[in-house]
């Protein structure tokens, strides 16, 4: 199989959801001398969803007062409106496709909008289902967090398992959420009175009831929710492909709002569908605190603004046959997560360079020593470090017991290898240079602070 590099780019499906929140800004600036009716109206239409007590208190320090990380996720409900589009088969109410992280700094001098590849092979923490039961611990997409979650149909409990899953695998702390349903689409579009699609060639596509001839034309609320699901019966059947309306959808969509902004009715008609989309928060829950977010953002320089991606390869590299999924690529993903945490602004050219040097899990040679004293130790690590794609070259037992796991390489060697592995491992291990350590291979001291579920 031929190995590709790490994709650093906001995937175009973040995009969309960027610009849904971006229009949704913009909407809400210019209904700021808006009458009281008008103001109680949409306010009232915001949901508000309190999760704080679905979380638990194991959750990272903020290491930056004054910032913010806000968890915005776009849920791809098939329910409802949506219920007409697309395969709905494996598909329950509460479905995400899209996860960003926003991270407004201190100084409010920059940002940086992270997408979280929907494929992503993470550590899903267990979660409150909301149905009584509790799901267990394991790996698996990242986007799966927010449907076990919402497995109630409640949009609580799925940010909630969605936030866990983002402050466990990154380390960063999610301060306020947003969970806008894309069905809203059909009503924003309409008061828009419909937005303008130029697809290159004709889509007939019978699961999303469209049959668009090629060439540029306007379409209505109903078409859009079609447009946007789209998949199988266009192009070449991809997702990327689906992305791709999308983000040119949203472009137009934002547009159309921009030229709106004179028009009460046809803002008022916008936002009156975006805000009945749209779950927050309890603190976010408002048009007051949506104003008050759109002015800090406008402040910010358009080229002070970084669109970034976590750093991923496809999973297939070190597990030839897992095709579907894509995991992080470390130890750049874990530094990204860092600078975040700490205020340190990434800009996508910075992040591109950094990511250049990519290191697959199968390109690491690890040496397993059990340092706990237990016995099957090292050999349960080793097996579980094959199976996520790492060389494990020996086993074998580290010459004393020790309290905490450790990685060791070797002196004057490179040490990308050992934080690739050191950075897979969950919670704080340390890596170092050691005389222990052999060229070319990383030993892994396995202290009694390292669960095997661990590893991934």
């Amino acid at each position: 199989m031929g190995k590709r590099k790490a994709d650093v780019r906001l995937t175009r499906r973040g995009r969309v959801l960027a610009w849904s929140a971006g229009v949704l800004c913009v909407g809400v600036l210019g209904v700021a001398g808006a009458g009281t009716w008008i103001y109680q109206q949409l306010n009232g239409n915001i949901t508000s969803a309190d999760v704080d007590d679905k979380i638990g208190g194991d959750r990272p320090e903020n290491l930056s007062p004054g910032s913010k990380n806000i968890m915005i996720v776009g849920s791809d409900s098939r329910d409802g409106a949506n219920s007409g589009y697309g395969n709905n088969k494996d598909l329950t109410t509460m479905q995400s496709d899209t996860l960003l992280v926003l991270h407004i700094p201190a100084d409010r001098k920059w940002a940086s909008v992270l997408s979280f590849p929907r494929d992503s092979w993470v550590r899903i923490p267990a979660c409150d289902k909301g149905n009584g039961a509790k799901s267990e611990e394991h790996h698996f997409k990242i986007n799966e967090a927010f449907a076990l979650g919402g497995t109630s149909g409640e949009v609580a409990g799925a940010a909630a398992c969605s936030i866990k899953t983002v402050e466990e695998n990154t380390g960063l702390r999610i301060d306020h959420f947003m969970s806008v349903d894309f069905s809203g689409f059909k009503g924003m579009v309409d008061a828009l009175e419909g937005i303008e699609v130029c697809p290159k060639t004709a889509i007939r596509s019978p699961k999303a009831k469209l049959n668009l001839p090629a060439g540029c034309q306007t379409i209505d609320g109903e078409t859009s929710l079609g447009y946007v699901r789209a998949r199988y019966g266009v192009g070449d059947n991809s997702d990327i492909g689906r992305i791709g309306r999308q983000q040119e959808f949203m472009d137009a969509l934002a547009k159309k709002a921009k030229s709106k902004l004179g028009s009460p009715d046809a803002m008022y008609g916008f936002l009156n569908a975006a805000t009945k989309s749209l779950t927050t928060d309890p603190d976010m829950a408002g048009i007051k605190p949506l104003y008050s977010l759109a002015s800090e953002l406008q402040g910010i320089p358009s080229d002070r603004l970084s669109f970034l991606t976590v750093p991923n390869y496809p999973r297939e590299a070190d597990v030839p046959t897992d095709r579907a999924n894509v995991v992080w690529q470390y130890p750049q993903a874990a530094d990204l997560f860092t600078a975040l945490a700490k205020d340190q602004e990434t800009t996508k050219d910075a992040l591109a360079a950094k990511t250049k040097n990519l290191v697959y899990a199968s390109a690491v040679k690890v040496k397993v020593l059990n340092g706990t004293g237990v016995s099957g130790r090292a050999a349960a690590v080793a097996e579980k470090l094959r199976a996520n794609g790492f060389t494990v070259v020996s086993t074998g037992n580290a010459p004393s017991t020790v309290s905490t796991t450790s990685v060791q390489y070797a002196q004057g060697a490179d040490d990308t290898g050992a934080r690739a592995l050191m950075t897979r491992l969950g919670g704080k291990v340390t890596a170092a240079a050691s005389g222990e350590a052999s060229a070319g291979v990383v030993n892994l001291v396995v202290g009694p602070d390292l669960k095997v579920d661990d590893l991934y």
